[in-house]
This record gives structure tokens, sequence and C-alpha cells, in this order.
């Protein structure tokens, strides 16, 4: 049957060509679109080290003027034990930042201070409180602060950082590669004779940074304790008890306002509000790709079914020539339905090739990883599906016409 069918197509070869370049197109795009939509997904829906996200919080404090370094430091005690003494908190400390908020800290490090190339950039956690436990980060190596390692800051007299750290797996990976214990391990911020040094005291499974990268520099973290003054305010975060976080929000502030003697202003927010607003974009790009994959579909299969409509009315005449010398109706379908997946066929390995093009393309300027091969297979799946499908209605009309009724309508 091939041959005849071949035949056809080359007296015609402008319907042919028109669906199968039409293929070929929607399956380089249809197979990027959808990688792309899994992988934005996929860096969308990583843990960001926090084990409870639902129930976490942030908090921010800020006032009209500031005081003395030991005024400041009692202020963040009472802010804090008023923090806790809020019914269902079952957790607060003090924090610079927090995961998936894209505004945060950031420094070079190295591991030898006659280095001038830093290693790698990583965003720093000031805390005054045990954040491994209001989190509930998971310690994979060594300790948590000890209570005497919490220095006290003042950031209008110095920016000395703390002498000891904990920083997660990626960025001990990427600071010591090959060193299975970094624990005791020493880094310094910066490079040269200002370097800062810094012992690794701990090491945590992971936690995400403020910008959340989407490779693996968004867990390049560091935990440093201290409490610091000279800012005008104070940030802290709170983990509440399963299912209480919007009334223990709401209920923060308000306890926060009361004890102050003084107009604050308290904003709250949780870290799935934060997670969302990170993922914002990615998530409308998400549905954008998959709108215009799905309208592609929808007019890959539209032009088919009117370029089959098209060939069952032109012949007409052959079709009825066939029936009267004993073709059976199947035999009319078998026919177009080969056919289109000739044509289809074509399309698509035309589109295996256009579509690697595309990724090579995507990966060279964005940074994205290789296209699988299971998408184009499952492109190319998808449409012979499709092109079968689409084919059908009009075949079956043709199938359906009698002899008589073909040849004198010719």
């Amino acid at each position: 049957m091939a041959h005849p069918i071949l035949s056809a197509l080359w007296r015609n070869k402008t319907g042919p060509l028109l669906v199968a370049t039409q293929v070929a197109l929607s399956l380089a795009i249809l197979a990027n679109a959808l990688y792309i939509v899994q992988v934005r997904q996929a860096v969308a829906a990583r843990p960001s080290g926090v084990a409870h996200e639902q129930q976490i919080f942030g908090v921010e404090v800020r006032r009209m003027g500031v005081g003395t370094h030991q005024e400041e430091l009692a202020l963040q005690q009472r802010e804090t034990a008023t923090l806790r003494a809020v019914a269902g908190v079952q957790a607060a400390a003090a924090a610079s930042q927090a995961p998936l908020t894209r505004s945060g800290n950031y420094s070079g490090l190295t591991t030898d201070r006659k280095q001038e190339v830093m290693q790698a950039n990583t965003t720093n956690y000031v805390v005054g409180d045990s954040i491994v436990q209001a989190w509930e980060l998971k310690l994979v190596a060594g300790r948590d602060f000890l209570p005497n390692e919490y220095i006290e800051v003042d950031l209008n007299t110095s920016r000395e950082p703390p002498r000891v750290a904990i920083i997660t797996q990626a960025l001990a990976r990427k600071l010591f590669p090959g060193v299975d214990n970094v624990v005791g391990k020493t880094m310094y911020n910066g490079s040269g004779a200002t370097a800062r040094e810094q012992q690794i005291v701990g090491v945590v499974e992971r936690l995400q940074t403020p910008a959340a990268q989407i490779d693996e520099r968004g867990e390049f973290s560091t935990i440093s304790p201290a409490r610091v003054t000279g800012m005008p305010g104070n940030d802290y975060t709170v983990r509440a008890e399963p299912g209480q976080r919007d009334r223990v929000m709401k209920e923060v502030e308000a306890a926060l306002r009361a004890a102050s003697p003084t107009p604050i202003i308290v904003r709250t927010k949780s870290l799935d509000e934060f997670r969302s607003l990170r993922y914002r974009a990615d998530n409308a790009m998400a549905w954008m790709l998959i709108t215009v994959s799905a309208l592609l579909l929808l007019i890959t299969a539209s032009g088919i079914v009117g370029m089959a409509s098209l060939w069952v009315t032109q012949r007409r005449k052959q079709i009825g020539v066939r029936r009267a010398l004993g073709a059976r109706r199947i035999d009319i379908l078998r026919y177009f339905l080969a056919e289109n997946f000739m044509i289809t066929s074509a399309g698509v390995a035309t589109g295996v090739l256009l579509g690697l093009g595309l990724n090579q393309l995507l990966v060279s300027q964005l940074e994205l990883p290789r296209l699988p091969a299971g998408y184009l297979v499952a492109g190319a799946g998808l449409l012979w599906l499709l092109g079968l499908a689409a084919v059908y209605g009009p075949a079956w009309r043709a199938a359906s016409i009698s002899p008589a009724t073909a040849t004198r309508s010719a």
C-alpha cells in the first residue's frame, strides 16, 4: 500500500508538506514547553529545609528611633518573650531573613585566606536564637550553637561576624569537595588580610536561600549566631501549632503592639505566602506554556481534519471507482489512516530534529538541562494518536460513500 500512497502524495505535495511542517513545529515546541513546565514546577516544589512550612511565619517590627545597644538587646528579649507567650506558639527566634523571601544578605566565601576568587556566594542567616529548633532543620553533622556562641553586635560600631557557623550540605560540598565531614573546618568571609574566619560546627541537610535559585546555589546558606542592634526594628520567625497559624499571626500582632510603650509597625507574612510570591512568575509561565501547547495541538488537529476533508472531496471519483471494483469500507479507511500516518511520521522525524535544536538553544541561553528523550518520544506518540484521531472522521465519511453516488457526482 505504501507505493500508491507515496505516488498520490508526490502528485499533490503542498497539502502533505503543510501538515508535516505543522506536526514538526508542534512536536518541537510541545516537547520543550512541557519540559520547561516540568522543570519549573519541580523547582517550585523543592523543600526549603524548614520542616513544616505551613506552620511558619515571619514577623517584622519597625519603630521610630532606636536606643542604646543594651536597650535594644533588652527590647529584643522582651519581644521574643511576648511572641512565645502567645497561645499556640511553639517556637520563636530572632532571624535576619527567611527562605524564599527574595531579600537577603549575601557574601563570598573561601577556604584559604590567600584566595582572591570566591569559591561560593552564600546567604547569611543571622539568628539570635536556635533557628535549627525553630524551623526544625535536619542536622546531618555536628551540633547546634552553644549559648555562649551567640555574640552581641552593634552595627554602629562593628560588623565582626561570629566565630562559628552552621552551613548546608550543598555549601559544604562546594567549599570542600570530596570531604565527608567538614565539621571543624575553617572558612573565610572575603579574601586577603581582611577575610573573617569562621569555624563550621554543624551541617544541616538543606536550607534554601531567600532567592531560591534554580541550581545548587539555591542552597548555599550559612547560619551565624549573633544578636544584632543598630537597625530600625527587629525581625523574627515563629512556628505555630498545626492548624493555628492564621489565628496566631493575628494575636502576635496584637500582643506586640500592646506590649510596646511606643507606636510600632508590625507586619506578618507566612512562609506559604513567601513561596507563592517567589514562584508566581514561574507558575504563570507554566500555565501560559500549557495553554499555548493545548492551542497548538488544537490547531494541528484542525489542520489535519481540514486537509483530510479536502482530500476526500477531491478523491470522491477515485473512491467510488475503488468501491465499484470491490474495495471494502475498511480498505478505504485503512488507506486514509495509512496516508496520514506516513505524513505525520515525516513531521515527527523533522520535529525531533527541530526539538533537539530548540533545546540546544535553550540550554545555551537559559542554562536549562538537556531535553530527555522521553519527552520527544511521548510527544511523537501523542501527535501520531492525534493525527489518527483527527483523520478518522473524514476517512470514515470517505469509506461510507457509495460507488454510484461517488461516480455520478464526480
